[in-house]
């Protein structure tokens, strides 16, 4: 008798978010990703007790693409940190689109930012700007939406405009930001 093939959690895990990548979140079910496997749904269960299990594990895989790209920004030097984060986001979306429309394109009903936390972003504000939390919290979402407005039109295909002009929109936003909250540096 040949030897049983054993499926690891992480065999799971890695399937069910290239199908995420390849048809989106909402094509993850245990039937689907079984095939994909070639098991049956019994090695699923037995690593996930229940498909919300494995949708958290999903969500944390695509934050950790998500931290990979942002990070990858900002050690590239190519950007100031603060617009470093808005550039490596754009990036996400543009190249991870599936995985993006999972982070921040889904139904939330009303919670908001569980997953991704925005102190260090927010720090940095303070910091370089000189802002108080508050302040600093209402400049980054001001940026932020004009930001994730972006990065949504290039995830879903309706724009497609080069890395430059989006890093001179994003810098003249932030200046006109900068105006309005009377920072001077």
């Amino acid at each position: 008798m040949p030897p049983k093939i054993r499926i690891t959690k992480d065999d799971i895990l890695n399937k069910a978010v290239e199908i995420v990548r390849r048809e989106g979140y909402a094509s993850v079910n245990a039937r689907g990703l079984a095939k994909e496997i070639g098991c049956s749904t019994q090695p699923i269960f037995s690593n996930y007790e229940t498909m919300d299990a494995l949708n958290k594990d999903i969500i944390a895989r695509a934050v950790s693409v998500y931290d990979s790209f942002v990070k990858s920004t900002l050690e590239s030097g190519e950007y100031p940190p603060y617009k470093a984060h808005g550039m490596g986001y754009i990036k996400f979306a543009k190249d991870e689109r599936e995985l993006f429309k999972l982070l921040f394109m889904r139904d939330r009903d009303g919670r908001t930012g569980e997953d991704i936390p925005i102190d260090g972003v927010i720090s940095l504000l303070m910091q370089s700007l000189g802002l108080t939390k508050e302040k600093a919290e209402r400049f980054h979402v001001e940026n932020w939406i004009f930001v994730h407005g972006i990065a949504v039109m290039l995830a879903s295909g309706y724009l497609d405009i080069d890395e430059s002009f989006i890093s001179d929109m994003i810098t003249d936003a932030y200046r006109g930001l900068k105006h309005s909250f009377g920072v001077e540096k």
